[in-house]
């Protein structure tokens, strides 16, 4: 019912939406005198902010073209190269001949599949995680589908759903890469590395890398996980699950939407999104168009949100937040007992926020603890000096101080005759 009432909501605004927007063409406009006045700024300044608190946000774009490499630029381009109805494979492309003239000697440089978060927000949300290792690595990373665009013909999604497409993506990377998990994918992950690992399968990847990842809840536990124990399971079975309208295509489909989700966090932070956006409309007042921007590219973003399928919301909800499975060695795929000990061929490398309040301080170490067969020459803990959740894999401090650590890591456990063999077999089958 509730998601029926937005979508009335979101067409009833649509008239009074057109009406803003003609008002902001209007009073921008040069050829109207009152553009320039206190009075027209104003009006132009109200209207963009009822546009951008009213309107739909659709998936955005990369946006990416290209990279700088050694002081020289080189073309990217975005392709879906595995594609199933949960999820899509997107592999950031860098042209091989600029590549080439780029690197001059040097190997191949290693392969990264970014595993995103699926928890509300598009992939897109890792665009500046994607930006600040394509110099670095060849990137792929997994694009996660709206689950109220999947028709309910193809079947249910849960969280051993989520396993499998992690270890068949990995696959699909190929041998010798490496795996970066950001945020909620930590847990799943990990359980489809330990799986791999205890059937030897030859693609097991090279080094995992988890960022501000919920491995272990019980650890300086923060608002969300709080939430999460104290409602019992039923709550959020009740009062968290909807059912896809009409006429999208994955109408009658029970999930839990992303304007839940999305409403939640900005809960957390009401004042600090309020003070945002009346910092918007004085730019706009302002003439401060390069803030504007800045604000305007944020909450495009942020405000572009997809649907979770209640199965996998559900089984997270229970299985990470409530059981704790993974942790306590209990968390089962399939009737099959995921062991993270069987893990002894992958490096381990953790990243944390010192101010993180979505995943705490010793929930993404707790990997370490967790791959006890690991030796301590493979593994490595970094915790982030003064950033929060989503300082952890973006921002100044995530480029200058983050990302050369994880380059250095990855590099460190690199296969070279590894890489520069899959690169041939790329190079041929791509001619």
């Amino acid at each position: 019912m509730l998601y029926s009432m937005i979508e009335m909501h979101r067409a009833a605004a649509a008239p009074m939406r057109m009406f803003a927007r003609a008002n902001r063409i209007m009073f921008e406009s040069d050829y109207n005198v009152l553009s320039r006045t206190e009075f027209g700024k104003s009006i132009a300044a109200t209207s963009s902010l009822f546009e951008s608190l009213t309107r739909s946000y659709g998936k955005p774009v990369w946006g990416l073209e290209h990279t700088e490499i050694n002081g020289k630029e080189v073309s990217v381009d975005v392709e879906t190269v595995w594609s199933d109805a949960w999820c899509n494979l997107v592999h950031f492309q860098r042209d091989p001949e600029e590549l080439a003239d780029a690197l001059g000697e040097a190997a191949p440089q290693p392969r990264l599949l970014i595993v995103a978060p699926l928890s509300g927000h598009y992939a897109t949300l890792l665009r500046g995680t994607v930006e600040a290792f394509l110099p670095h690595f060849e990137v792929y990373i997994t694009d996660w589908t709206d689950a109220r665009m999947v028709p309910l013909f193809q079947g249910r999604f849960s969280l051993d759903d989520y396993i499998d497409y992690v270890r068949r993506m990995i696959g699909e990377v190929g041998p010798g890469s490496n795996v970066l998990a950001v945020c909620q994918p930590g847990p799943p992950t990990l359980a489809a590395i330990a799986l791999m690992s205890e059937d030897n399968d030859p693609n097991v990847p090279a080094s995992m890398t988890f960022m501000g990842s919920p491995i272990d809840c019980r650890k300086s536990p923060t608002v969300p996980n709080l939430l999460a124990e104290e409602r019992p399971f039923e709550w959020f079975e009740e009062n968290m699950i909807y059912t896809v309208p009409m006429p999208y295509p994955g109408a009658m489909r029970r999930v839990y939407p992303g304007f839940v989700q999305l409403s939640s966090f900005m809960n957390m932070n009401w004042e600090r999104h309020v003070d945002a956006h009346w910092s918007f409309f004085e730019h706009l007042v302002g003439d401060d168009g390069d803030s504007a921007s800045k604000h305007r590219e944020f909450y495009d973003e942020y405000l572009s949100v997809l649907d979770l399928s209640a199965e996998f919301y559900l089984d997270t909800i229970k299985r990470i937040f409530q059981n704790h499975e993974l942790p306590l060695g209990t968390f089962m795929h399939r009737g099959r007992l995921v062991k993270p000990s069987t893990i002894t061929k992958t490096a381990l490398m953790t990243v944390e926020g010192e101010k993180d309040d979505i995943s705490g301080i010793g929930q993404t170490q707790a990997a370490h603890d967790l791959c006890s067969n690991l030796p301590e020459d493979m593994q490595l803990d970094y915790i982030q000096p003064g950033v929060g959740h989503y300082g952890v894999f973006n921002g100044s401090r995530f480029r200058k101080e983050i990302v050369p650590r994880v380059v250095n890591f990855i590099h460190k456990f690199h296969d070279t005759k590894l890489e520069s063999e899959w690169n041939n077999a790329f190079l041929m089958a791509a001619e």
